[in-house]
């Protein structure tokens, strides 16, 4: 029997094994994704705290993701896939992870057999999309919920291409269709995709070498041409065209002919057009948000300085990923001879590229990929404090992968044992790529492996030592939160949000004076600041400045209309007021922005109790503890009503889960006492009934009732 090698393999089978092979390692090495967390970074913004979309896919939901510049972008599609997640799996991290997995590894599958179909060249294209697919500085992007739009943005950005491509083939108003469509989706998802019709652009050159009609070449089967130019408004262009494609002026390779080049931009307008209109409105919307850093803050020279250093980093990181971090902070002004260094450096290579550009050029369209796609995010426009962050390598990453993948064959095409020596090379490279994404995975677990590993590898990180601050703030170690933000305070002393969550840290100690000075502090740097607003009001109101405290809450919604706390406290002042009709309005209009709102339900349950309003009180009660099962005083009222309705082992059931979340609550203690008393268990009802006058001595009814109790039991004996 003859054995089966892969020269006995069809074109077709070799791609599906490869497709087989991209998917099993991919899925292999990310795997780990599916045990990971929602991290506080971002993710709050665009999923654990974004009410909108917490109520999954609704007409509300998606009109708001429409008209939103929440997080400073016009990114829709972004919005629907992050609803369509909580519709479909819930909050569970998981899943969410997941689904950023699958959208990864349909991108390689994509970036794989578009570039196979362009080229024909199947090693080369598996290569790339291997890279892709496992190079440890795209792990941000897949493995952080909120970069969503990263991965979504890329799929359509493949598909746009793969339908690019096969426009080429035989260019018409319906293969072109596709591509504007697919393009303008893509821009929904993230607009760092301005730079696509540049890349196709790129992409005439080489592979489709539409720039040189008399060497026409097979797309798909398909010989390729520059579209038709069919208006023929100038003579002498029509002329020189015809010339060209006739073969009378052939120019050298290398050389463009405008009468080629021209009608190659034309047919691409609309999509320029696209990205003139996607990058207004994310100009509009982050000047809306306040995302973007003014010239004050950081001068041009010292984003031009970092733009150069930082196209060399990202050289220097594909080559050799280390000290990875989700945040890198930005340095400010740095020495004179790093710029001109890195300057040095792309300019040295730039002139390589050009010069190589007849013989390789596959270099050009690489080099040009990379420098052109990193334009929108290489800090001449600063969005944040960062230096670079690794996400913004996910596309502009395969202009390198492509110089890598062709030129190597290239050199070396006349070695002996050329093909093994390729298949060694890659399969290392590969392999200790995936070595160092698991690894680099593992950081990303919870919000206290992140960021202790971005302290390791980093210096000064105000981001890092902020947001461990509020991972150690909520398992409730505020000694330690409070170092960590004076320690982000210290690298920033106008970082807002630190002295805002300083503030609630003093505020949970009863330093109520010292928390009321870091809200000042925080909105004084940043008077917009909805949370700093809302948590002032509920230090004003400790204080007994009632006024005052409405002026935040009111200041609060006015800033973020969709910020649920101000509502709940706003009503809850109103309440105390006897202002009943008010209150219940602003309850109403929480639970009109997120239904699942607990202290809504329960704060307006409660004041239905107070109307004898017993049905519409328990609805709300119930839909409280939907949410939050651990919410005691919810307990505690529902095992109340189940007491009026002499249901008692429900009752006993809810005032034992009061106790049970909230053990220091004297009156739940009593009420569970009294409970068990009428279900005849006095010896449980003794103990609860002490263990209230043990955590208030001067409860009197819990005093009469454990008398009542000891009288019953001395009579049972």
């Amino acid at each position: 029997m003859k054995s089966i090698s892969s020269t006995h393999l069809t074109d077709t089978q070799r791609r599906l094994l490869i497709c087989l092979a991209l998917v099993i390692v991919t899925t292999a090495v990310y795997w780990q994704v599916k045990d990971h967390q929602f991290i506080n970074y971002d993710d709050n913004m665009y999923v654990t705290e974004n009410p909108q979309v917490q109520a999954g896919l609704t007409v509300k939901g998606l009109k708001w993701a429409f008209t939103t510049s929440h997080a400073g972008y016009c990114h829709p599609l972004t919005w629907f896939s992050h609803m369509l997640d909580v519709q479909l799996f819930g909050m569970r991290p998981g899943w969410h992870h997941l689904m950023n997995l699958v959208l990864h590894v349909a991108n390689t599958l994509l970036l794989f057999l578009i570039f196979h179909r362009m080229t024909k060249a199947l090693r080369q294209s598996a290569f790339v999309a291997a890279l892709f697919a496992l190079h440890p500085l795209h792990v941000e992007s897949v493995a952080w919920v909120a970069e969503r739009k990263d991965v979504l943005s890329t799929f359509f950005w493949m598909l746009t291409m793969g339908a690019y491509a096969f426009y080429v083939e035989r260019p018409r108003f319906q293969r072109y269709l596709p591509v504007f469509l697919l393009f303008a989706l893509g821009l929904m998802a993230k607009p760092m995709l301005v730079t696509l019709p540049f890349v196709l652009l790129l992409m005439d050159y080489w592979p489709l070498e539409r720039y040189y009609p008399e060497k026409q070449r097979e797309v798909g089967g398909v010989v390729t041409s520059p579209p038709e130019n069919r208006k023929r408004k100038k003579k002498k262009m029509k002329e020189a065209q015809r010339k060209v494609i006739a073969g009378a002026e052939k120019p050298e390779r290398g050389e463009i002919r405008w009468a080629v080049l021209r009608p190659l931009i034309v047919e691409k307008i609309p999509l320029f057009g696209l990205s003139a209109v996607s990058s207004v409105i994310t100009f509009i919307n982050q000047q809306t948000e306040g995302a973007m850093l003014s010239l004050q803050k950081l001068p041009l020279d010292a984003r031009i300085a970092n733009s150069l250093i930082a196209y060399v980093s990202y050289l220097g990181k594909i080559v050799w990923p280390e000290n990875l971090a989700v945040f890198y902070p930005h340095p400010g002004m740095v020495p004179p001879w790093q710029v001109l260094g890195a300057g040095a450096i792309l300019a040295t290579i730039t002139l390589a590229v050009i010069w190589k550009t007849k013989r390789f050029p596959y270099l050009t369209v690489g080099w040009l990929w990379y420098l052109g796609m990193l334009v929108p995010v290489i800090g001449l426009v600063q969005v944040g404090s960062q230096a670079i962050a690794d996400r913004y390598t996910y596309l502009p990453y395969v202009g390198i992968f492509l110089m890598t993948a062709w030129t190597v064959p290239d050199v070396i095409k006349k070695w002996r044992y050329r093909p093994t020596i390729l298949a060694i090379l890659a399969f290392i490279t590969v392999s200790i790529f995936s070595f160092i994404t698991w690894t680099q995975l593992s950081h990303w677990q919870n919000n206290s492996t992140l960021f202790n590993h971005a302290l390791e590898v980093t210096k000064d990180n105000h981001i890092a030592y902020y947001n461990l601050g509020t991972s150690l703030q909520d398992e409730g170690r505020l000694e330690d939160a409070i170092l960590h933000y004076k320690e982000a305070l210290r690298i920033m002393p106008d970082h807002a949000g630190a002295h805002n969550n300083l503030g609630v840290v003093m505020r949970k100690q009863g330093r109520i004076k010292e928390a009321i000075e870091h809200y000042s502090m925080a909105l004084k740097n940043d008077p917009n600041n909805a949370e700093a607003h809302h948590n002032m009001g509920n230090a004003l109101l400790i204080k007994g400045k009632t006024e005052q405290a409405i002026q935040h809450y009111t200041e609060a919604i006015r800033i973020k209309p969709d910020y649920v706390r101000p509502y709940v406290a706003l009503g809850n002042v109103l309440a105390s007021q006897g202002k009943y009709n008010d209150a219940m309005d602003y309850y109403q209009k929480a639970l009109q922005i997120n239904s699942e709102t607990e202290e809504a339900h329960f704060h307006l349950g409660t004041l239905l109790l107070s109307q004898a309003k017993i049905e519409e009180a328990l609805s709300h009660l119930q839909a409280a503890l939907r949410t939050k099962p651990d919410y005691p005083e919810v307990h505690y009222h529902l095992g109340n009503i189940m007491v009026s309705r002499n249901l008692w082992d429900e009752a006993v059931f809810h005032f034992r889960e009061a106790v049970r979340y909230a053990p220091g609550w004297s009156k739940a203690q009593n009420n569970l006492g009294s409970a068990l008393l009428l279900q005849k268990k006095s010896d449980e009802a003794i103990f609860h009934f002490r263990e209230a006058l043990r955590l208030e001595p001067d409860y009197r009814i819990a005093r009469d009732n454990l008398r009542d109790a000891l009288k019953l039991q001395d009579k049972k004996r």
